[in-house]
């Protein structure tokens, strides 16, 4: 409800401040004072408690209860169940606390004999309390690559106050997407936020994993048809192997622009272009471009149309081979060699 649904009618208003003048009144006054609306008036003002029965006036005499009774009264209700509630979390928080010890000496055992540096969490809530505890810890740096084209706004929401609580406390942020999402007007608004406060951001065609690590100590890993599914890796050979892909990744990617022009969309068309060529050189299909490109079916299609009408070629295998043929050399990411960077 909003706050014009909570407002007193103006006929409300009106009855109030004739009823606060009179020790009480009756309701044949009341219908003088506004006629059919009376009727009404009475009865939204006794719904929020303002009126009262008159002592000794019978049921059609009224008289004023003063604003701040009338509050009192309104939200006790609403006070007992605040600390019925407020009594519920305090039970369970204390449940909850009892419990800390006996995990953190798990925990620790856990740790000591190797068994806890993989860790598959499959509850969606878990992964995202889990994020959001490592992001909180988190000192020194957070990469993150997030393969698929746009990202979703409601994702963009939940991961805005995270990252720029972190950037604010001084931890350095770098994150990977593909070209796709440039185009995706929620996507270069969110990076358009974190990069003045420092954060970094490229985009490439093809090639990066989802995947998150922090501080080079603790990384999440996409799971392959679960997605709301993660792979929580403490392991050090493994957390510095996520890294190294990330930086590979990285030196190959292109700064994301908050505005894409003419020049640099013609740039990223055609590097699209040559990666869906390489694709289907490969004999891969539609759907898993698209997915491999962060784009939709159609889109990826729309592409595929014309890259066999500009090569003459009469199945999509055969125009990935015979453009393929035609393109200057590339690595195995499917994109140029690009000079490497230093920032």
């Amino acid at each position: 409800m909003s706050g014009d649904d909570r407002a007193l009618s103006p006929a409300a208003r009106r009855l109030y401040a004739y009823a606060v003048e009179r020790h009480a009144f009756g309701a044949a006054e009341a219908t003088t004072v506004l006629g059919a609306r009376a009727a009404a008036a009475i009865t939204e003002l006794a719904a929020a408690q303002l009126l009262q029965r008159a002592p000794d006036g019978g049921e059609d005499r009224w008289s004023a209860v003063p604003p701040r009774a009338a509050a009192a009264r309104a939200t006790a209700p609403l006070a007992l169940r605040v600390r019925r509630a407020h009594d519920e979390m305090e039970r369970v928080r204390e449940q909850m606390e009892a419990l800390v010890p006996l995990y953190e000496a798990g925990a620790a055992a856990r740790e000591a004999s190797g068994s806890g540096r993989l860790e598959l969490v499959t509850d969606l809530v878990a992964v995202r309390t889990l994020i959001a505890e490592l992001a909180a810890s988190c000192e020194q740096e957070l990469l993150t690559s997030q393969p698929g084209g746009a990202r979703p706004a409601e994702a963009l929401e939940e991961a805005i106050g995270r990252d720029e609580a972190l950037l604010a406390r001084g931890v350095r942020m770098r994150t990977l997407y593909q070209h796709t999402a440039r185009y995706s007007r929620p996507t270069a608004a969110y990076v358009e936020r974190v990069t003045a406060l420092g954060a970094q951001v490229r985009t490439l065609g093809d090639g990066p994993l989802r995947m998150l690590v922090f501080d080079q100590h603790t990384g999440l890993l996409a799971v392959p048809d679960s997605p709301g599914a993660a792979l929580v890796v403490r392991e050090p050979n493994i957390v510095h192997f996520m890294t190294a892909v990330f930086e590979r990744s990285w030196l190959q990617a292109e700064p994301f622009p908050v505005t894409v022009g003419p020049d640099q969309a013609r740039s990223i068309s055609e590097e699209l272009r040559q990666t869906i060529v390489l694709l289907l050189s490969e004999g891969l299909e539609d759907k898993a471009i698209a997915r491999r490109l962060g784009m939709s079916e159609r889109t990826c299609q729309r592409h595929i149309a014309e890259i066999m009408r500009a090569a003459g070629a009469r199945s999509r295998f055969q125009a990935g081979f015979l453009t393929a043929r035609t393109l200057a050399p590339h690595d195995h990411a499917g994109t140029r060699p690009r000079p490497v960077r230093t920032n």
